[in-house]
């Protein structure tokens, strides 16, 4: 397995969310966090769920990655009427720092569709919404952590796949362009699922980190034909770094499957979901790099391997 799974696992738990009345009290699970590598530490966007089955995010930091520090408030996400329709739950964020600005694209479930809205930040507490994609049924959409060719890009996931009795889920991943970071139209497909093996349905995981090699990209793959119960890894792949649409190289096996107690078994099921990944210490090839995920839809883990590992995985799987 090209992850090695921290002894500090799970790493985040209910346990380790305070209450914060009148939003969260006792909460249920948290997972999925958004995390992100700046100056100060290693800052953290959680998903919080409460017995009600609704949705706060959460802040929390960290200097190495591991003491986690949450904090005892709800981050704030200023400009949400500006999706134009009831946002029931705002979730999943992903976590970018471009040219000094901190960016989060987060899911917003409204009727029977899901919609990506971006935001900035200056602390990863306080947001300001600057634009929504209405017009599109998308999720998992992360920003690159640098302009290419001057402009921001993004890879997103449209819904075009219907799961029985679930919500809308996709089968490619897809490179969109903006200005601004606001406004994005798509540029074209980046890759496609593979029908009978892990990764038949996909989507973005975190933020891809630039290498030598090219745009590292963890992704999420969903296996569904193992009867009734989909299996959620995830997959390593290499992007052109001029041309991200380009797929230079892609593992041919999961870097991360689920295998823990906490991963196989919880609200969701054989999930591992990948939404952090961050470079710690180290140069190159040798660079220390912290994955972070959902497990079971219930708590956060944390796994470790190097640049060179996951080069390695992507290359040897063609």
């Amino acid at each position: 397995m090209t992850f090695r799974r921290l002894d500090r696992n799970p790493l985040i738990t209910r346990d380790d969310i305070p209450d914060i009345p009148p939003h969260v009290i006792d909460p249920s699970s948290v997972f999925n966090p958004g995390v992100v590598k700046t100056d100060d530490g290693v800052r953290f966007l959680l998903r919080v769920q409460t017995r009600g089955r609704r949705t706060f995010l959460v802040p929390a930091r960290s200097e190495d990655g591991i003491d986690i520090e949450v904090a005892d408030f709800v981050a704030d996400v200023d400009g949400l009427d500006a999706v134009g329709e009831e946002v029931f739950h705002l979730y999943d964020a992903r976590l970018s720092v471009i040219d000094g600005q901190g960016y989060a694209v987060f899911a917003a479930d409204v009727p029977g569709a899901c919609r990506l809205v971006t935001a900035k930040t200056d602390d990863f507490e306080r947001f300001e919404v600057i634009g929504v994609d209405a017009n599109e049924d998308l999720r998992n959409g992360v920003l690159f952590p640098e302009k290419v060719g001057g402009r921001y890009l993004r890879l997103d996931r449209p819904n075009e796949v219907d799961l029985p009795g679930q919500p809308g889920s996709g089968h490619r991943i897809r490179l969109s362009e903006s200005d601004d970071a606001a406004t994005w139209k798509p540029v074209g497909p980046v890759m496609a699922g593979r029908w009978h093996y892990f990764d038949e349905l996909i989507g973005a995981g975190p933020p891809p980190l630039r290498t030598d090699a090219g745009w590292l990209l963890v992704y999420h793959g969903i296996a569904t034909h193992f009867a009734s119960s989909n299996i959620y890894q995830a997959g390593v792949a290499l992007l052109d770094l001029c041309d991200p649409t380009k797929v230079i190289a892609r593992g041919i096996d999961n870097v991360l499957e689920p295998r823990e107690p906490w991963e196989l078994t919880g609200q969701v099921p054989n999930v591992v979901f990948p939404t952090g990944l961050v470079a710690m210490e180290g140069e190159g090839r040798e660079t220390r790099v912290l994955l972070y995920y959902g497990a079971a839809d219930t708590v956060v883990g944390v796994a470790e391997s190097t640049i060179g590992a996951l080069i390695d995985a992507a290359v040897e799987g063609g």
